[in-house]
């Protein structure tokens, strides 16, 4: 009989699963009329100076934070729309997966000091001198991203984060 798939691994697969979805959909073939702009390399890397470059999907680690803002935000969603009592693990996971660089993410506790559960859980991951930051949970309306600057210590979140060291 097959092992179920564990909660965290299934949120990765859905993960990559909508990153594989969203990139599957960029390479389709697609009509163009005469007056529409040739389609920029995919082998050749792409910069936001580029003007006939829209929005890569995927993240882009060379872009700023804003530009990565709605991958950030879509594989967060697809994080919850897997899993609606989600935890950090599971975020930080799925972003890993998604191609974020784990060794800029931070994270904060899903149970308190007195170990009861959070009300929300607040993940980043910096860019530069920028963080793309994400909160979920019951007490904070569901889920928020957006783009704040790095604070000064280096890092992206105010506070005691946890270990990412699973």
């Amino acid at each position: 009989m097959a092992q179920p798939i564990g909660t965290t691994a299934a949120v990765a697969l859905a993960a990559v699963l909508v990153v594989l979805g969203v990139a599957g959909c960029s390479l389709l073939p697609q009509s163009q009329s005469p007056s529409a702009s040739p389609v920029p390399s995919v082998t050749a890397p792409l910069t936001s100076d580029d003007p006939e470059v829209t929005a890569a999907p995927g993240v882009r680690l060379d872009l700023p934070a804003a530009e990565n803002l709605a991958f950030f935000d879509s594989v967060n969603l697809a994080v919850v729309a897997a899993n609606d009592s989600a935890g950090g693990r599971d975020f930080i996971d799925a972003l890993t997966a998604a191609g974020f660089d784990r060794a800029a993410m931070q994270v904060t506790a899903d149970r308190t000091t007195v170990d009861l559960q959070a009300g929300s859980v607040q993940f980043s991951v910096r860019l530069g001198d920028e963080c793309l930051v994400g909160q979920y949970g019951p007490e904070s309306g569901g889920y928020h991203g957006a783009v704040r600057p790095a604070l000064g210590h280096g890092g992206c979140l105010v506070g005691d984060t946890r270990p990412i060291d699973w």
